[in-house]
């Protein structure tokens, strides 16, 4: 087996924050359990983020239907967590600085 790294964000939409996990095309046969791995990797994320200071910068810097990027995290197929390359989203992808 081997690790594989799952690229994270979050979906702003107009109702809700999605979790998006990004997953390589070339995913080790290990994971046979898409919603395992989702969840281990959101667990894995939501322990090294505050997910109040995450939503908060999305709301304040995204615009309904972008997606901010949170970074990636590194897993085995026994769930363990290799590495992660996380931050909190600095600005929202083509948004003007007016003030609306």
């Amino acid at each position: 087996m081997c690790a594989d790294t799952f690229g994270v964000g979050i979906r702003l939409t107009e109702e809700e924050f999605q979790f998006v996990v990004g997953v390589p095309s070339d995913v080790d046969s290990g994971w046979t359990d898409p919603e395992e791995f989702q969840s281990l990797v959101a667990e894995a994320v939501w322990e090294r983020l505050d997910r109040q200071s995450v939503f908060e910068a999305v709301a304040d810097r995204f615009r309904s239907g972008e997606t901010a990027t949170l970074g990636t995290v590194t897993l085995d197929p026994d769930g363990t967590v290799i590495s992660c390359d996380l931050s909190i989203p600095a600005g929202g992808v083509d948004k003007d600085d007016s003030d609306e």
